[in-house]
């Protein structure tokens, strides 16, 4: 699995159907169907491989949502 940035986890959950609730310093949440998640957003920094999967797993993203 290849890393992706915050910043483009957020468009992706966006284009999902997820919207933006707040944003609280560089923590983005967004929620859908009382699911809400956090998205840390620092520029263009790669998100690590853990944190990555365990924000899929919470959005119920696949491999090939993220391409």
């Amino acid at each position: 699995m290849k890393a992706i940035s915050g910043k483009k986890l957020s468009e992706i959950l966006v284009k999902k159907g997820w919207q933006l609730i707040r944003v609280k310093g560089r923590h983005h949440r967004f929620k859908k169907d009382n699911i809400s998640i956090s998205i840390p957003i620092h520029g263009n920094e790669d998100l690590k491989i853990g944190l990555l999967k365990s924000l899929m797993k919470q959005a119920d993203l696949t491999e090939s949502d993220l391409i």
